[in-house]
This record gives C-alpha cells, structure tokens and sequence, in this order.
C-alpha cells in the first residue's frame, strides 16, 4: 500500500507539473496571451495591413488558412513562450521570432531564427535533421530527448531566449540549446543557408510570426512572458 500511494504521489506531481507547464498563471507570474481562443486580436499579416485573410480562429485554435504569415503587433526581445500545436499530414510550419517587418524582406525567415515545426514521418520530400520539428531550422538539430506525438495529436512546446541564451523545449524535453551571435553561432550561420540572408538573426527584438508552408497547421494556449 505504501508503495502504491508513493507512486499515486508522484504521478499526481508529474500531472500537476506538467498542467502548469502549458497553462501557467497570468496573475502570478506575468504571463500574457497572445491568443485569446477566439480572435485575430494582437495580430496582423506579415507586410499587411488590413483584416487576416490566410489565418483563421476554428474550435478554439489559431489555424492556417493559406501558405501565409501572420505576426504579433508587438515586438519581444527577451522573453519565455509557451504553446500548443498540431498539424495535419504532410504539414510544414514555424514559430520565428525577432523578425522585422520591411518592404525589403519578402519573409520573416529572412530576419528572424525558427521553431521548426513540420510533419516528421510524413512529409513527401526527404528532409534533413535541421528541418525537422524542434530545430533550431538550418543551425541546430534537436538531441536525443526529443519526443514528438503523431500528426494530429497536440504537442506542447516551449521557446526561450535571454540575452542570446537560447532553448528549445517540446512535451517537456529540452531538445535544443545554444548561445546566438557568438563564433560558433557565426560559423554555423555563414556556413550554411543564411550566408544569403545578411539579416538573419541580427536583430535582438521584433515581432513573432506563425508560419504555414505546407498542409494546415493548429496552435493555442499561447502564453508570453518578458524576461
């Protein structure tokens, strides 16, 4: 008996941990939501302007619509971002954040570092581990850690950053960490893709953005807190 009530125990502290993980408390702990489950509100397109077209609010979740952007109306340096998410078959999305919003850049990719999300099993083309859900897309893959649920189940995730500190979280993993604009950081950044991009990763405030490429993606509880 005393076995089994040590295990009730424990498994009662892991639910209640992990409930406080995707719905923290706004009164508490200075957490904001950038999405009420029922409006556009705090949000607009990327270099826009006017009424969301491509993203929709269905069943309480903020839902793709297009292979469009859509941004925050405020801008965050340091902050710590929590989410939930899911997407259909064959799905391809993001969550990138310091982007800046010009003319001159065609998409947020084009300034600010991505959340990748996309549908890992189940994506026609054949994708590298920096394009797979978790990464830090084309810099750094997701560890050993990593658990992902099946396409159309809900996922929890997590996105940190501090004065350059970075990490990546999903169901309760950190599956990525790394320091921006240090050598390493440098290194990989001119080694790779962005070598293209001058502006990547640059900035150290800006909006975020919501990305769909492919397929149809869902996010809610989306909770915001400064650092």
């Amino acid at each position: 008996m005393k076995n089994k009530l040590t295990m009730c125990a424990a498994t009662l502290a892991l639910a209640t941990s992990f409930a406080f993980t995707l719905k923290p408390d706004p009164q508490k702990d200075n957490w904001v939501s950038l999405f009420d489950g029922k409006t556009l509100k705090g949000w607009h397109e990327y270099n826009k302007k006017g009424a969301v077209t491509d993203w929709a609010v269905q069943n309480g979740a903020l839902v793709s619509q297009a292979h469009e952007y859509i941004i925050t109306d405020k801008k965050y340096a340091n902050f710590d971002l929590k989410w939930q998410w899911k997407v259909d078959k064959a799905s391809n999305s993001g969550v990138i954040y310091h982007v800046q919003e010009d003319a001159k850049h065609h998409a947020p990719y084009e300034t600010g570092p991505e959340y990748q999300i996309i549908d890992d099993e189940g994506f026609p083309e054949h994708i590298e581990d920096w394009q797979k859900t978790g990464a830090d897309y084309a810099m750094h893959v997701p560890n050993n850690q990593k658990k992902l649920m099946p396409v159309g189940q809900w996922n929890t995730s997590e996105l940190i950053f501090k004065n350059g500190h970075v990490e990546h979280w999903l169901n309760g993993k950190k599956i990525v960490e790394f320091t921006a604009w240090g050598d390493d950081w440098n290194k990989k950044r001119m080694a790779g893709k962005w070598k293209d991009y001058p502006d990547y990763g640059q900035a150290k405030t800006g909006v975020i953005a919501l990305q769909c490429e492919a397929g149809r993606v869902y996010y809610k509880n989306m909770m915001i807190k400064e650092l």
